[in-house]
């Protein structure tokens, strides 16, 4: 992920993140929004990561949605990242 929008993950902010699936002939999107809780590496609990301390670690985004729900979202080089600014998108980047 781009350190100019990871920095921007921080607690209180607004945001849009789409994500993709790619299927055999084609893409599904998804897009949640809500307010960063929190942003951090975490690690997975696969033991044939072969990372640091044998784990996969992966960018783990936090959010609560308008309606109260807590969501934890793992980002991806295809997550598109949105800052929302009073209800509108402010800056754009891909993960």
């Amino acid at each position: 992920m781009y350190e100019a929008i990871r920095d921007k993950l921080q607690p209180g902010t607004r945001v849009k993140i789409t994500q993709q699936i790619a299927a055999h002939e084609y893409s599904w999107a998804s897009d949640v929004s809500g307010t960063i809780v929190s942003f951090a590496q975490e690690p997975t609990g696969s033991w044939y990561a072969h990372g640091l301390d044998d784990k996969l670690w992966l960018d783990r985004l936090k959010l609560r949605m308008d309606d109260g729900e807590i969501t934890t979202l793992s980002l991806d080089e295809y997550s598109r990242i949105e800052i929302l600014k009073n209800g509108s998108a402010a800056g754009k980047a891909s993960g």
